[in-house]
């Protein structure tokens, strides 16, 4: 191996993040040398902008019980660019997500059109600490924030929960002003929104907060309202059409109506009014149906993952193996970013509404230590080594499925690849002149840098 520089880290459930030596791949000979089955090609498809989380006051509550170092080191591997994860995109709701300490909008009084009671009090007691931490460690994070529900007097019916937004030109105009102040108070805190994405779920009508939408609405709302609002203030912050999912069952779902790409994204895109507006689309959940197809017709746009799927609060080595699925997914269908949820949450991730999920780290608010869950180790797998600029190339053969390949700034190739077999593998992998083959170890997560 000594004329080619590898770095090579893997983890099973036994042995996360475990440093190989070099001289545990092999370069065969010509002769007799295995084929590859796996080989880097000129390809070059996105750019990537990132890896990041969401801003939730549950997490931030339970870091709080934290000793004051070890929550300076988390946060450090978090977002610092030279820490484990080197987080460089992040997310915020706009008022209560479903991990508030409870229900709240940004403004509460009934017919306050001119949004003159709108206020971030209450943001500054947790969510924005927790976000100033991070700024403090990568002053060069990027934020998006979007709102799970409007404030209840915009609704019907009038509750965070369930519901849609009152189709009233004041309503919608007042509205879209909420957004504009959001960002703006954000900005007098030092803090800069750089998007914002119009409601997380547009199809979720849950018992946490929510609002649904349809593309025809957003299509208006974007078109006639929050765009030209944002014009007229001066904004540069972005406007982004999501965050896009669909309930589960799927196919219940299609027989009432299709939330993928003619729904949405269609039909929103398909307006040049309100399409001058976006700047790109964000999918989460059962988005990831429809991604491919806005991408392939809208390919000047950027993309996101906004919201990884949450799992059940058991945070397996299990789910791990179809979290990672879902990251080589998005990716190789086009997004530019992926966003994990809850960062940090409490054993069993239990929310106020009562729903236990999954996060990458489990702070026990009793013994105050964090455990790193597995899929702190597919996200650190993805964005250790793959930074901010970084182009996504082209791979082909047998174990392209399970891979993903970036060209880092720096020129160097950064591959991430699973083996989700219950057996090892070899992998025979060719880049450039170069035929490298690595054991991969039954259900295993692997990240090689080369160059």
């Amino acid at each position: 191996m000594t004329n080619i520089q590898l770095k090579w880290f893997s983890s099973t459930e036994n042995a996360p993040w475990t440093e190989r030596g070099a001289a545990e791949a092999e370069i065969p000979g010509t002769e007799g040398a295995a084929p590859a089955n796996l080989t880097v090609t000129d390809d070059i498809y996105q750019t990537l902008e990132g890896f990041g989380g969401c801003f939730n006051e549950l997490g931030y509550a339970v870091l709080c019980h934290l000793p004051e170092d070890e929550r300076a080191r988390v946060m450090h591997n978090l977002f610092h660019p030279e820490g484990e994860q080197r987080f460089s995109i992040c997310r915020l709701p706009i008022g209560a997500s479903d991990y508030a300490l409870d229900w709240y909008s940004l403004n509460e009084t009934d017919g306050d059109y001119a949004m003159q009671h709108f206020s971030i009090e209450r943001d500054r007691q947790l969510l924005i600490p927790y976000i100033k931490e991070a700024l403090a460690l990568n002053p060069e994070l990027k934020l998006f924030a979007s709102p799970w529900s409007p404030p209840t007097w915009m609704k019907f019916p009038k509750a965070y929960n369930y519901g849609t937004l009152r189709w009233e030109p004041e309503i919608l105009a007042a509205y879209a002003l909420y957004f504009v102040k959001f960002v703006e108070a954000y900005r007098q805190e030092g803090i800069t929104i750089h998007q914002v994405h119009v409601q997380n779920e547009v199809v979720a009508d849950q018992k946490f907060p929510s609002c649904v939408w349809t593309g025809e609405q957003l299509k208006i709302f974007i078109r006639d309202y929050l765009g030209p609002a944002f014009e007229e203030h001066g904004l540069d912050t972005e406007i982004w059409l999501g965050t896009i999912n669909a309930p589960e069952p799927w196919d219940e779902w299609l027989k009432k109506k299709s939330s993928d790409y003619d729904a949405f994204a269609g039909v929103v895109l398909g307006d040049p009014e309100a399409y001058k507006y976006v700047k790109g689309v964000g999918y989460q959940w059962a988005g990831k149906h429809a991604i491919q197809r806005t991408v392939q017709s809208y390919p000047e746009l950027r993309y996101m993952q906004t919201e990884n799927e949450c799992g059940d609060g058991e945070n397996t080595w299990f789910y791990a193996k179809y979290i990672f699925g879902l990251y080589q997914h998005y990716f190789m269908n086009g997004v530019n970013a992926y966003i994990y949820w809850n960062m940090a949450l409490a054993p069993k991730g239990r929310s106020t509404w009562g729903w236990e999920q999954n996060s990458m780290l489990t702070i026990d608010p009793a013994s105050r230590q964090t455990i790193r869950n597995p899929e702190y180790y597919v996200m650190k797998h993805f964005s250790r080594f793959a930074a901010p600029g970084s182009v996504r190339i082209g791979l082909k053969g047998p174990w392209s499925g399970h891979a993903v390949a970036f060209r880092t700034p720096e020129g160097k190739l950064t591959l991430v690849i699973a083996n989700p077999y219950r057996e090892a593998r070899m992998l025979h992998l060719q880049s450039g002149s170069s035929l490298i083959t690595f054991k991969l170890e039954a259900e295993s997560f692997h990240t090689l840098v080369l160059g």
